[in-house]
Parts: C-alpha cells; structure tokens; sequence
C-alpha cells in the first residue's frame, strides 16, 4: 500500500495545485453562485490540461502520462478534499478508458489533453444505478442504427462534446453496445444537483447515428462499459475519501478552537472518542480505494471485488464523517456560510454514482458466491 516517490510527487502537485486553484471559495462557490450551465470551470480544466492529468489514465504512445487508476486515485482524493468541481472523473477517468483502443479514442484523446474537450457516459435510466438492464433500444436501420429510449444522471451531460451511451441492440448483458454520441444529437434536459453539479437527462427520439459510432464491436459493449465502470466506481470511491477526509479536517481544527464554558470543545472526551473513531474510519476507506486501484492496475482478477469493497465502504464513511461535521459544528454548520454542508451535498450526489452503497453491498455478497 505504499506509494513509490513519483506516486508521492504527483499526490503533492494535486494537492498543491487544487488548494490554490480549486479550492471552494475560488470554484465551487463561484460557478454556484453564478448558476453557470456547466457547474464548472474550463480555464481550470485547461489547466488540468497543462498538468497532464487529463492525459493521466491515457496512454503514452497517445500522448497521455501512461498511468494507472492508482495515480488517478491520487488526484481524485485531493479534488474530494477540496470540493473541485470538474469533469475529471468521468471524461480522463470513466469514458478515456470506455473508449480506449478504438478509432474514437484517436478522435477524442487529442481534445482531452489539450482540455478541450469534455466527454460523459450515459448508462443510468431508471431510479437506481442498474447498467445490466440497459433498455435503451438501438435498432439498425440501413448502415447506421436509430436510438430510442432515455437516459438519466448524466453527469455533465450538457457540457460534453461526446456521450458514450450504452444501448441494447439484442437480449442479455452481451446485448450492450457502446456508442459515441456528439452533443446535440439527443435533446438534454439539464439539471441541477444537490451539490450544484450539472446533470442531464437525455431523450433520444428516432435518433439516427451511422455504423462508425459504434464503440468497439456490435454486441461487444459490455467488457469496455465494465473496463470504464470499474475505473469510475474506484475513482469515485478516491474522491469520497478525499470528501471525507477534507470534511474530518475542516470539524478537527473547528475543535480545536471552538470553545463553550471556557474549554475548548475538544478537550471533551466525547467528542474525542468520536474524532478518533472517524479518523480510523478513514484510514480504512483510504486503504480500500488504493487497494481496489491498485488491482485494476495490475490486471488482478479480484479488482471487481474490490472496487465494490471500496465504493461501499468510501461511501459509507463519507457519510459519517460528513454527517460528524454538521453535528459537531452545531447550529453554523447549517448554514450555507460555512463550508462543512457543501461536504454533505457533495457526498450525497457521489455516494450514489455508479452504484449506492447498497448496491456495492449486494454486489460483494454477489461475487462472493452469496
């Protein structure tokens, strides 16, 4: 679980470079507040852009840095920690890897590691996280096909400039393909979500599309969508910790000024008790995410198991430490002029992406021959 001096390197660039330029008050509360269409910044993601860490789980023979879900992890614990919006996690982490090694990734790779380009991925249709039942119809018709069905919580949905959307084109989970759908195709309905974070819900009505946007192969869409959903549910799971892990920090040093009847607040043995508790808590979600990370990258076949382990863990903790936060700043903590609720809403909306706590629960039982 160690991480080699570069790893170190790049999880001190991110921390760096996020807790100045991505910090809560310079991006989060600013694209709030303006109520801006996208939630996010793109001078920001072009200076991801610059880092390289859009080219982060992109191949170096593609111009990306070549590495892995680990270092992805890194820099996805450090974007929790600091609320960050942008669209890190699901177009260099999620849909960079559905599309890998197809024709679309030579299309798409170069407008990512410039920053110009935003891609999403639309698998979710019904109220709960269920990619194996994909109704989403895609019938051929002459060379192409023609997509009817909908789709929800996609997440920056109406700021992609490409959807990679799973659609079934005949019965079982081997009936799923992937297509690279460009924006305006599909009409986007765009929403607003508990953290202000941008989603959308797609209709597609008789949309037509040709025989090049099939990703990969006809019937073949399910090993890509599971290669870029593993990597997604582990980086999620990175970023719940870094949520919980920035919400712990922001309630430790509250308690260690906060005073009430002329002691600090943490000098109460309580409270202590409870610190303590969360900060174990959070090593143990911390260790679950690296791990899961750490075996998608070398290939293990335990990495499925793993990354539900660490999805429903790393939610169910962020949930507490967010939930510790407001009680223990009491009644500042819930207002919106303190930052520990905009914790609370972030993990909110990332605790069910890709799959509630629950559903990582029922998955592990799953694939543990329960």
């Amino acid at each position: 679980m160690l991480l080699t001096d570069d790893q170190k390197m790049l999880q001190e660039t991110a921390s760096s470079f996020l807790s100045e330029e991505g910090s809560i008050a310079k991006e989060l509360r600013r694209w709030r507040d303006c109520e801006c269409d996208d939630g996010f910044g793109h001078a920001l993601w072009k200076q991801f852009a610059e880092l390289g860490l859009t080219g982060i789980a992109i191949a170096e023979s593609a111009g990306g840095m070549g590495l892995g879900a680990t270092e992805a992890a890194l820099v996805l614990e450090e974007i929790g920690r600091n609320l960050t919006p942008s669209p890190f996690l699901i177009t260099a982490t999620v849909a960079a890897r559905a599309i890998e090694g197809t024709q679309h990734a030579e299309r798409w790779y170069p407008a990512v590691l410039a920053g110009e380009a935003v891609l999403a991925l639309a698998i979710d249709e019904g109220p709960r996280h269920a990619p194996e039942e994909t109704a989403l119809e895609a019938k051929r018709q002459g060379n192409g096909f023609v997509l009817n069905g909908r789709k929800q919580f996609v997440a920056q949905g109406s700021s992609a400039d490409m959807i990679v959307t799973a659609a079934r084109t005949s019965a079982g989970r081997d009936g799923i393909t992937l297509f690279a759908v460009p924006t305006g195709t599909a009409e986007v309905e765009n929403v607003t979500l508990a953290d202000n974070s941008r989603a959308a819900r797609l209709t597609f009505d008789n949309v037509a599309l040709d025989a090049d946007s099939v990703i990969g192969e006809v019937d073949g869409g399910w090993a890509p969508l599971a290669r870029a959903l593993n990597a997604g549910r582990a980086g999620a799971a990175a970023e719940l910790v870094g949520v919980a892990a920035g919400a712990s920090a922001m309630t430790f040093d509250y308690l260690r000024q906060r005073k009430q009847f002329g002691k600090l607040i943490g000098e109460f043995q309580a409270l202590q008790h409870r610190a303590a508790h969360l900060y174990g808590e959070i090593e143990i979600a911390r260790a679950a995410a690296l791990k899961a990370a750490q075996l998608i990258d070398s290939g293990d076949e335990r990495a499925e198991l793993y990354v539900s382990v660490a999805k429903a863990k790393a939610a169910e903790v962020a949930s507490l430490a967010v939930r510790e936060g407001v009680q223990m700043h009491g009644g500042i903590g819930m207002t919106d002029e303190h930052d520990i609720g905009l914790f609370m809403k972030r993990e909110a909306v990332l605790g069910e992406m890709f799959g509630d706590v629950y559903y990582h629960r029922n998955r592990v039982a799953e694939l543990s021959g329960y």
